[in-house]
């Protein structure tokens, strides 16, 4: 007897799901139910089609239920919202949100996608016809015919995460003014300070008016026909705008499942186990609305992104058909464009392994994205955390202008993979001058992170420089001209890596010297020649252009 399957939101999650059920079985009754117009749409393409990189709207729109029907032979039934699910009975009742009417349908299997919705706080004012928040076609055509109808000169973005840095692009394509408020010290949470402060220069260098550390308070009342806002902040400063996205993150929809006495998880996600199955075993749940466990840990995580969406809705579908497939934790893998940067990350940060009082080594990169002689290489800076002793990768973050997804997607497979940063060092990967190095920067990483933990490189991070004492000595090996235009670190001495064999009288051997160069490779050579020689020597991991960034005042 063939099943019926009813599916509840489409997109990612529940399109898949459909799409999957269908190549497994051809008899089988399926029904996906949206509350919305559009049944599968390219919600990552909003921003950039309001800032005119996507010309066409048309493109945007992946399936519709007709080319869905033709090909899946799927029952599509946009505008149909699910009201509530009857678990013993296994009906759910559904309200047609075009002719008002409620009706019943049955199910064998039931399957929640029903995302995440934006999450906007409670702030007197927020309510008003010039502030949107961007989630949906109809949001995204919103903003668009704000723009087109009040042509304003200025825009604020709340929020500095994906959607909130994708939108202050868009917004600066169009030609207006932007003010980004972040509420974090730093944009761009799943990086850590450090590696963020790369995006803080890139937004400041395209004209962004960057406010960190503060929130919107208050959006002081105006009129219909009012064009400009005033926002209170919570340091009541006050900041006139045309328009107002908010864009300060995504909460799990979870209040179908809520009212079905679905168990929910820790994080407020529906709680799912590891076949996608809810708490009730008829019925399923995949997307934006579920709690995973993440990869390294194994503990409960929200990851709104859309390969794990469309990776749980197959293997529910693939469950309810018989498999004994279960789900492989999620690594949230992620890239955003920043202007002309990427920043991309996988795994855990170091904010995270600190809260979670994981133990952890870190190293950074700083190297071209391609052979240094061949026109236009540009620099992608790679931050790696690893475990301490068996070299472990945790995760990982890159920032460049090209290359950066290679990178961390490569990284990412290695971690799945099982592989440690000693395994790094052998891949081989592609090189030609236009596209790699001979030995890439993944290569690189693997390397020092191998060093460091077979004792090779002792290495040095920027706050241990607060606790200096007269017992080190440090050096930096740069080229004068590199020192003369860029300064260096407080008490340092100056001594090039060319000269350092005939200045050995400048370092007592009864005191740790700490060498540093503006990335951290002649560093390296340093290190081992004094090391080699009895010296006690440690090196800045990631050189002066790290020290920098980690202690850049926003």
């Amino acid at each position: 007897m063939s099943k019926k399957i009813l599916i509840v939101g489409g997109v990612a999650g529940g399109a898949s799901a459909a799409a999957r059920a269908r190549r497994l079985d051809e008899q089988a009754e399926i029904i996906i139910l949206e509350r919305g117009a559009y049944i599968s749409f390219a919600n990552c393409g909003l921003p950039y089609h309001i800032g005119g990189e996507i010309k066409s709207r048309d493109a945007l729109i992946l399936q519709t239920p007709e080319s869905f029907k033709s090909r899946f032979n799927v029952d599509i039934r946009v505008q149909h919202e699910v009201l509530s699910i009857d678990k013993q009975a296994k009906t759910i009742t559904i309200k047609n949100r075009e002719t008002n009417t409620e009706y019943d349908e049955s199910y064998d299997a039931l399957i929640l996608s029903p995302g995440a919705s934006p999450f906007v706080p409670d702030i007197a004012g927020i309510d008003n016809h010039l502030t949107h928040r961007l989630r949906t076609l109809p949001d995204m055509d919103a903003i668009m015919a704000s723009i087109e109808i009040n042509k304003p000169k200025h825009a604020t973005v709340c929020g500095g995460g994906f959607i909130g840095l994708e939108m202050v692009e868009a917004l600066r394509h169009c030609g207006i003014q932007v003010t980004l408020v972040e509420f974090a010290p730093q944009v761009m949470g799943p990086v850590d300070m450090e590696m963020a402060n790369m995006l803080h220069n890139e937004l400041i260098a395209h004209d962004v008016n960057l406010v960190l550390g503060k929130a919107l308070q208050q959006v002081k009342p105006c009129n219909a026909n009012d064009s400009d806002l005033t926002l209170v902040l919570n340091d009541q400063t006050e900041l006139n705008t045309n328009l107002l996205i908010m864009a300060v993150g995504v909460k799990p929809e979870t209040s179908l499942a809520i009212t079905a006495d679905l168990e929910i998880g820790c994080l407020g996600g529906i709680k799912v186990d590891e076949f996608m199955c809810t708490s009730d075993s008829s019925i399923y749940a995949v997307g934006d609305a579920v709690e995973t466990p993440e990869y390294v840990t194994g503990h409960a995580m929200l990851a709104p992104l859309a390969g794990p969406a469309n990776r749980q809705g197959r293997l529910a579908a693939n469950v309810i058909f018989g498999a004994k497939e279960t789900y492989a934790r999620t690594q949230a893998t992620a890239i955003c464009k920043v202007f002309d940067l990427a920043v991309a990350s996988t795994g855990l940060n170091e904010k995270t392994l600190q809260k979670k009082q994981i133990p952890y080594q870190k190293i950074y990169v700083h190297a071209a994205n391609h052979a240094g002689y061949y026109p236009g290489a540009h620099p992608v800076s790679l931050k790696l955390l690893f475990s301490p002793e068996k070299g472990q990768i945790l995760g990982a973050q890159a920032v460049g202008k090209e290359g950066v997804d290679k990178r961390i997607d490569v990284i990412s497979v290695a971690q799945r993979a099982g592989m440690t940063v000693f395994d790094l060092q052998d891949l081989e990967l592609c090189y030609a001058p236009p596209f790699g190095s001979a030995r890439d920067v993944v290569n690189q990483a693997g390397l020092v992170a191998s060093n460091v933990i077979k004792g090779e490189e002792v290495e040095f991070h920027s706050d241990f420089l607060t606790s200096l004492s007269d017992q080190h000595v440090l050096v930096d090996v740069r080229g004068e001209g590199e020192v003369a235009n860029s300064g260096m670190l407080p008490n340092a001495i100056n001594i090039p890596l060319d000269q350092l064999r005939q200045s050995l009288t400048q370092l007592p051997q009864d005191k740790e010297i700490l060498v540093y160069c503006q990335v951290g490779l002649r560093g390296h050579v340093a290190s081992r020649l004094l090391t080699n020689l009895g010296y006690k020597v440690r090196n800045l991991s990631g050189g002066y252009k790290t020290y920098l960034l980690a202690n850049q005042v926003n």
